[in-house]
């Protein structure tokens, strides 16, 4: 996708932090700004994502609490998988065609921040056969 991440959600609310490309850039690591500010992904199996029970997953780049290890599950696609957000207020979900077919993108809700992308119906046996496939980079254990 490689665009730069607007502060402002798509019906045009500004997110609840909202930062200067500079300050994001201070913030985070040439590649975590990639990630996140830039709607980059990290390459498969590459992402170290801490592992545990009752886990809570936060955004990197504004801290905001997103997932949790009950929720996750092994996907076996090479980036970290959930069957649902620790909230549905905790992300949004926007449109994307970028590479030419429909996806959709997962975002912070709090900070606007690209997270990864969810998918439905592949199959798992998960309460919501969707698949929250999230760059391991995007997320830090929340204190």
């Amino acid at each position: 996708m490689s665009e730069e991440i607007s502060n402002l959600k798509p019906d045009g609310e500004s997110y609840p932090v909202v930062k200067t490309e500079e300050q994001w850039q201070k913030d985070l690591s040439e590649f975590e700004y990639h990630v996140l500010r830039e709607a980059g992904t990290e390459p498969a199996w590459s992402g170290e994502l801490e592992k545990g029970e009752n886990l809570t997953y936060s955004c990197r780049g504004c801290g905001a609490n997103l997932f949790t290890s009950n929720e996750k599950f092994d996907s076996r696609c090479g980036w970290p998988s959930f069957w649902s957000p620790l909230a549905k207020d905790a992300i949004i979900e926007i449109a994307d065609t970028s590479l030419g077919r429909l996806r959709t993108e997962v975002r912070c809700a709090n900070c606007g921040s690209h997270l990864g992308h969810v998918f439905a119906g592949e199959g798992f046996e998960t309460p919501t056969d969707l698949r929250y496939c999230i760059n391991a980079v995007c997320l830090t254990k929340a204190e």
